[in-house]
């Protein structure tokens, strides 16, 4: 079976993954062109001045003036900067940062749920001014710099955290249900390709089917069930759109022998046919 083009990070200076790059040099002379792929990485692309198109899971973004995109590893994008376009570019993985603070960690799960985020120019103006001494210390390499970018990542994403509307997740019963969906999340992404119950997921949480959904409930709007159902559905989407896979060969890897039965699935969940959502994005 075809597999959606991975990207990773390619830095030979650095043990761990980071990189940083200044689009202003860039998008001197041409475009930025980015066919659909997904990356193994977060992706941060913060916007001081441009235009183009930004499509993220099947969902359409313009891109506008003081604007941040932040994508989660295992996403897919497809991306058209057009060349002008001012803002810094940054890449890293969970081996350079990944908080060790509850609250840090819930941040970012936080944070990289909504992939979009309009800011007031005061706002952008202070991330800008901490991506700009992330990309002196990574271009200088001074002692202690690794240090350093990561001291600032912590900056940019309180920075950006104060902007949601997700600020009460310090309070204790917040902050269990939001490490308990992030432990939801980590175990659907490894198995959901096989398993579709709501009860393998509460076993392996040591909770009752019940608490989940009021969890998932709580956190998200929904049903843990819609939760699965919607992981399955996106991962069949990337397929459809990233991969040239027949039908049968997406549904047999997603758990559903009965190629049939998945595409009633994937209509009742769409509204279309796996066949006619490839054809509607070609």
């Amino acid at each position: 079976m075809q597999k959606i083009q991975i990207r990773t990070i390619k830095e030979p200076n650095l043990s761990e993954k980071f990189s940083i790059s200044n689009l202003n040099s860039l998008l001197i002379e041409k475009d930025m062109i980015e066919k659909i792929h997904r990356h193994d990485f977060f992706f941060v692309l913060a916007i001081e001045k441009g235009n183009g198109e930004h499509q993220i899971d099947f969902t359409d973004y313009a891109i506008n003036n003081h604007s941040v995109f932040i994508l989660r590893p295992g996403q897919v994008h497809q991306l058209v900067l057009k060349k002008g376009s001012k803002g810094y570019l940054m890449f890293f993985d969970s081996s350079f940062y990944s908080p060790k603070e509850k609250l840090k960690k819930e941040m970012l799960l936080t944070i990289s749920r909504n992939n979009y985020y309009k800011l007031e120019a005061e706002t952008y103006i202070r991330l800008t001014t901490i991506l700009t001494y992330i990309l002196s210390e990574y271009s200088n390499k001074q002692i202690m710099f690794r240090d350093n970018i990561k001291a600032n990542l912590d900056l940019f994403f309180i920075e950006l955290f104060r902007k949601t509307k997700n600020t009460d997740i310090q309070t204790n019963n917040n902050s269990y249900a939001v490490k308990t969906l992030e432990k939801l999340l980590e175990i659907l992404d490894i198995h959901f390709y096989k398993k579709h119950q709501i009860s393998y997921y509460s076993k392996a949480l040591n909770l009752t089917t019940y608490q989940l959904n009021s969890i998932t409930k709580k956190t998200l709007g929904k049903s843990c069930s819609q939760v699965i159902k919607e992981r399955i559905i996106l991962e069949a989407k990337r397929n459809l759109i990233a991969t040239s896979n027949q039908i049968n060969e997406i549904s047999y890897h997603l758990g559903y022998n009965d190629t049939s039965y998945f595409i009633r699935f994937f209509k009742k969940q769409t509204g279309l046919t796996p066949e006619a959502f490839r054809q509607n994005f070609k």
